[in-house]
């Protein structure tokens, strides 16, 4: 099955990199990036509105609310080897196109089931987890394709300007939905989710695309192996490469402890700190600006750092700031929270650019989707258990003694980044 690719920008000389064209004038991914935006947006109004849809208007016991968020992460533990596979073999840009229209029906259906007839728990269940499957195959499709949309020297941007997109989201995402909830209630909410995910699809839809040069012998070979050699060959690719592999330690251990952390830090707040419920808006608002206010300047960074160098310092320098998540105090103390949250946010940013970027330029571009795919596997499948950790944790020690654990175990994970060979490299294989 032959694939298509984006168009490539116009080529200029390597030798002038102030030559080099910018991603401001690449209408493909312009279009992407649009188009991910008002999905990211879309996709935190269904954050908020989906428990208050179950809490408020399907009256769900807190252990049913709960398995919405455990039925919105298990497709990444059962599909996303699977559809590495997938998104390897098909057109990643129509394959997309069907996920946007697919969960735009999904989200859409809900207030028409509540308008024609009795919307159950199990339609939410239903859509939420059919939802998730789809996120799953979107996510591993657009990250194998960006690096088909623009030059080598232009991933850390472009990745960096996606990165964006949903800080820029969490920052007026939930605060629009509760405004639209409170307008046209929860259920309604979702035409607006829908409506996002259609504009995203039309987005990828305008994208200009020209036939990819395929070997055929490749193809055929990899066709011949068995199904689960076939999905497993982006795990294989890891294990191959020394700096993946401690990449991969690095994020899944993250990954770990801020799901520990994010768990049980709204109890925090509340039950410790005794913060009011604006306060605790305003410490996640503070979040999102540190991760929006780092992705601006993310390229930049990382062209003084060097693009490489960057993934280990942006892990490492920010720990001691985590600090003062578990140091805040009651009343404005509580912002010293959104302090440390934002540190960590600004380097998440910085971080997942530059890792994302390093994993992209060495991948073989027939094994993008399925690389990308193992990362999703391992490193989300740590969420849910980081999350019963971190309330294990509390119930033992307490909240506060949970949390210093929790973030001490989040700047631990830059040792595996420290002491690996990204130590003594500067910039990104390729890129001097």
């Amino acid at each position: 099955m032959e694939q298509s690719t984006l168009a490539p920008e116009p080529a200029v000389a390597e030798a002038d990199p102030r030559r080099r064209p910018t991603l401001w004038r690449s209408r493909n991914f312009l279009l992407l990036w649009s188009g991910q935006t008002v999905g990211e947006i879309g996709a935190q109004i269904s954050t908020v509105a989906v428990p208050l849809l179950a809490a408020g208007t399907l009256d769900a016991t807190v252990f049913q609310i709960s398995l919405l968020t455990f039925l919105a992460w298990l497709p990444y533990l059962l599909f996303s080897l699977p559809a590495g596979m997938i998104a390897d073999r098909v057109d990643q840009r129509k394959l997309m196109i069907a996920c946007d229209l697919g969960r735009m029906v999904l989200m859409g259906s809900l207030p028409v089931i509540a308008l024609v007839g009795d919307l159950k728990l199990w339609h939410l269940y239903t859509a939420v987890g059919l939802s998730g499957v789809l996120t799953v195959l979107f996510n591993v499709a657009y990250k194998a394709k960006l690096p088909r949309m623009v030059e080598a020297h232009q991933l850390v941007d472009g990745n960096a300007k996606l990165s964006m997109s949903k800080d820029f989201a969490e920052l007026i995402g939930p605060t629009f939905s509760g405004v639209l909830i409170g307008l046209v209630g929860a259920t309604r909410t979702f035409l607006a989710n829908g409506l996002a995910f259609l504009i995203s699809a039309v987005t990828l839809l305008l994208i200009r695309e020209v036939p990819e040069a395929k070997t055929e012998e490749k193809a055929d070979d990899e066709e011949r192996l068995p199904l689960r050699t076939q999905m497993t060959e982006g795990l294989a690719f890891i294990r191959s490469q020394p700096i993946l592999r401690k990449i991969l330690a690095c994020t899944t251990t993250s990954n770990f402890f801020v799901m520990a952390a994010g768990s049980i830090e709204v109890t925090f707040m509340v039950r410790e700190l005794h913060a009011p419920s604006w306060m605790v808006g305003l410490v996640f608002s503070i979040s999102a600006i540190g991760g929006l206010a780092l992705g601006a300047v993310a390229n930049r960074l990382s062209e003084r750092v060097g693009s490489a160098r960057i993934i280990w310092v942006s892990m490492a320098v920010p720990g001691p700031l985590y600090l003062l998540m578990p140091l805040a105090q009651p009343g404005w103390g509580v912002l010293l929270y959104g302090v440390g949250l934002a540190a960590f946010s600004a380097n998440a940013v910085l971080y997942n650019v530059a890792a994302t970027s390093y994993q992209q330029r060495i991948t073989p571009t027939h094994l993008l989707g399925r690389v990308n795919a193992s990362f999703l596997w391992i490193c989300y499948g740590a969420i849910p258990l980081g999350a019963l950790t971190g309330g294990a944790l509390a119930s033992t020690l307490g909240l506060r003694t949970a949390l210093l654990i929790c973030v001490l175990g989040t700047w631990s994970a830059a040792l595996f980044v420290v002491l690996s060979p990204l130590r003594t490299m500067r910039h990104l294989p390729a890129d001097d």
